[in-house]
């Protein structure tokens, strides 16, 4: 046994051999974090050790590791092994990793390709959706705008989606009365009735419209982009000229719209159900 080991060092390296035998102990470890992802009560080591078809020394021992690292909890009065904290940290730590623009041009761009129109990215700043991405159209006749500028939230697609997201006090602080609206066009929304009527329609159907309501030429239809928490954190909005607008044309941007605010949101690490 020990002239094999040996034989194995001086054809694999020192270092190489110990990645080969210290491999199958991470992946198994992994495979019990993975499968504890899902189970909110947690499991009891004979419960992972039945799952996962590993030695029952073999799962405690790697419980055991993973619970003095602080990636597992083991409960004293269940027996129950759950995720433990340093996981938070790494999910933060991957959290922070991911810049909200840097997505959203990604998944924007793809969105742009697909239906040839412009497509931004918005988020709310109190009563105003301020534009974090732009991608242009590639037909002559585009909507103008471009990143940093913002917009009453309530004369936007994008907006009406982030406003949605917002309990019924918070859109009472923001607009208290009529005259807290502010008006683009002669389409702008000018009342609160109207306002909470067509945020109510944005809930109901998972997207909002505008209908040359901060630009007399353009329509928009908008989706609601989530984070690892299921908050609305940022709007994806497809802009089309009332040329090129219709309903065959609204029913197509409205389901790439929600494609692509559905995978901005998986890429942000946004629950499933979102």
């Amino acid at each position: 046994m020990m002239s094999d080991t040996l034989d194995s060092v001086r054809y694999w390296g020192w270092e190489e051999l110990m990645a080969r035998l210290t491999a199958p102990a991470l992946r198994r470890g992994l495979d019990i974090l993975e499968l504890l992802i899902d189970e909110d009560q947690g499991l009891r080591v004979p419960e992972i050790t039945q799952r996962l078809g590993l030695p029952r020394a073999t799962t405690h021992e790697l419980v055991n590791t993973l619970v003095d690292r602080g990636y597992l909890d083991l409960s004293g009065d269940t027996g129950r092994v759950t995720l433990g904290v340093k996981v938070l940290r790494l999910g933060a730590g991957y959290e922070r990793g991911l810049d909200l623009a840097t997505v959203g041009r990604e998944c924007a761009a793809e969105v742009a390709a697909a239906c040839g129109e412009t497509v931004q990215v918005v988020v709310r700043d109190a009563a105003s959706a301020v534009f974090i991405v732009r991608i242009d159209s590639k037909h002559p006749m585009r909507l103008v705008s471009q990143v940093g500028s913002r917009l009453p939230a309530s004369c936007t697609a994008g907006g009406k989606v982030l406003l949605s997201a917002l309990p019924a006090a918070d859109l009472d602080a923001l607009f208290p009365n009529n005259a807290a609206l502010q008006k683009m066009t002669p389409n702008s929304i000018s009342t609160r009735k109207r306002l909470l009527a067509d945020l109510d329609l944005a809930r109901e159907r998972g997207w909002a419209e505008e209908h040359c309501e901060s630009n007399d030429h353009v329509a928009c239809v908008a989706a609601p982009v989530y984070d690892r928490l299921g908050e609305c954190v940022a709007a994806m909005s497809i802009s089309v000229p009332i040329v090129r607008w219709g309903d065959t044309q609204k029913q197509r941007c409205t389901e790439l719209v929600l494609n692509g605010a559905r995978k901005m949101s998986q890429l942000l690490g946004a629950p499933a159900a979102s």
